[in-house]
């Protein structure tokens, strides 16, 4: 309970803290004229209420992510309570808000435009960064419509099909897509504007719910810190990097980097940008808190004395090749919340990636369009886009999900460590700028270390990730370490490469 409770009140001082830092750093112009204002078409550039946009973006970014994230990520133990706080203040709010504002300052770009301009030469970097914000977009709808349709299938026990010996729930698969179609197609204000504030509320009511269950009568069971951050995962995987790869959404994630551009077209005033893209973040960070400790204490037995995190893994034995988080969401929500609060907590979290998945059809029609330069007001020329996506995301769904999932979470790290380097770009830039007024030179002369700390982890995360999980190079448990100092030297490389780009533009 003191970890949990300490980790709360951490979160929501980083927002008005660290965030604040971040805004100066930045450098917000109020009487700036953003693109919803000058670039409105009704149909993706819509201006929208500030509160309207902060549950949109909340509801956008906390899909799967920070739930089942959350879930897969407390196997390793309360080390997972540090990263959900630490990555939120310090690298996921930061790379919420960069990609958010810069996406303003750049009349509403989408990400591989952010940073096709601010990393490397342009052309080619933002070929490669479409290419994998697609296949990022793509898998990453997959796993929020088979997600929420097992749940379902849960629920009502129909439409079920054998596929090479996986289980689809195929009538639910249909069911959501049909609604991924309309939400893709339709102007941002007809169903995503009007009703995911919604389902953003329910889904705060689900995570507070959980938490005053928790609080209330299981406070004794939950996990602590000081109870020991060795590693608690009986797969065999490392904590490090497979931790920070497996809490994608609870943290940092770059799928969140191709949301910010969609709310990006919709807000009127550069000052609502901390509330809606760190506050968000931090929203999405409580929410995984929430869901972590709930998943650490639920199979908790004190008469046996059995620790949550065990009585997880032992949950976790009992169903192999299952989808471990979608269970644990339906037996936590079922047992604490009772029927009513229950059903609406499933509801809360099968909205939640429905309305992810969409909107991730929805960035990748834009990604599209930016790069064809085509007009997105005329119906035709959306469906022309959008048809090759919804086929590609049918076909994968026939893939595992677990396989699915970890391709996912790499994919999305690896953007995230992007983004963060070309927000690293921008603000050395800024601070080297003729036209930043007098009073402002110098004062955040160092701002750039925002953004180049966590990249510079986030780049040894996700190549180490590369060298020893099961889906990249595998190499032995008894050879990691020569996993790591190879991620270690491909991390310093990048910050060599910095530095002498860095002497570049200042000789410029």
């Amino acid at each position: 309970m003191i970890t949990f409770i300490l980790a709360l009140i951490l979160l929501v001082v980083g927002f008005f803290t660290y965030g604040v830092l971040v805004e100066r750093i930045f450098g917000i112009e109020p009487e700036r004229k953003t693109p919803a204002l000058t670039k409105t078409d009704g149909v993706d550039y819509v201006p929208m209420s500030s509160w309207r946009i902060f549950l949109v973006q909340f509801l956008n970014i906390a899909g799967l992510g920070p739930i089942f994230g959350a879930i897969m990520g407390i196997f390793y133990g309360p080390a997972a309570f540090l990263w959900i706080v630490f990555g939120t203040i310090f690298a996921g709010g930061v790379h919420d808000y960069l990609s958010g504002m810069l996406s303003i300052r750049k009349g509403g770009a989408s990400l591989p435009d952010i940073i096709g301009d601010e990393v490397g030469s342009g052309t080619g970097l933002k070929m490669f960064i479409r290419l994998l914000s697609l296949v990022l977009l793509i898998l990453l709808t997959t796993t929020f419509l088979s997600g929420p349709a097992t749940l379902l299938q849960g629920l009502a026990g129909l439409g079920t099909m054998d596929f090479h010996g996986h289980m689809i729930p195929i009538v639910w698969v249909l069911i959501i897509f049909g609604y991924y179609a309309l939400a893709t197609v339709l102007p941002v204000d007809k169903l995503i504007g009007r009703f995911y504030p919604i389902f953003g509320g329910i889904l705060l009511f689900m995570g507070i719910g959980i938490m005053i269950v928790m609080l209330g009568w299981h406070a004794s069971e939950m996990p602590e810190v000081f109870d020991g951050l060795h590693n608690r995962q009986t797969n065999g995987l490392p904590l490090f990097p497979m931790m920070f790869v497996s809490i994608a959404c609870g943290a940092i994630s770059g799928f969140h980097g191709t949301q910010s551009p969609i709310m990006a077209r919709c807000i009127t005033n550069e000052r609502q940008g901390r509330w809606i893209f760190y506050g968000a973040m931090v929203a999405e960070g409580i929410l995984a808190l929430i869901w972590a400790a709930a998943a650490g204490t639920f199979f908790a037995d004190p008469e046996k004395g059995l620790y949550g995190i065990d009585g997880l893994q032992a949950f976790a034995a009992q169903h192999p090749g299952e989808n471990i988080a979608a269970l644990v969401i339906d037996k936590v929500s079922r047992s604490w919340l009772g029927t009513l609060g229950g059903i609406l907590a499933i509801i809360g979290v099968i909205a939640a990636p429905i309305t992810s998945g969409d909107t991730a059809l929805r960035s990748a029609r834009l990604i599209v369009a930016d790069f064809l330069k085509w007009d997105q007001r005329p119906i035709p020329k959306r469906l022309i886009i959008a048809v090759p996506l919804f086929l590609c995301v049918f076909g994968m769904v026939f893939v595992d999900f677990n396989v699915v999932w970890r391709y996912f979470a790499w994919t999305n790290q690896t953007l995230a460590v992007f983004t963060l380097w070309a927000g690293t770009c921008w603000l050395y830039k800024k601070n080297l700028s003729p036209t930043l007024p007098s009073g402002e030179k110098g004062k955040y002369r160092f701002g750039y270390l925002i953004a180049l700390i966590p990249a510079l982890f986030m780049t040894m995360v996700c190549s180490s990730y590369i060298l020893i999980a099961p889906e990249g190079l595998n190499i032995a448990p008894d050879k990691r370490v020569i996993g790591y100092v190879i991620a270690g030297l491909v991390t310093l490389c990048c910050l060599v490469v910095f530095i002498v780009w860095a002497r570049k533009q200042k000789t410029r």
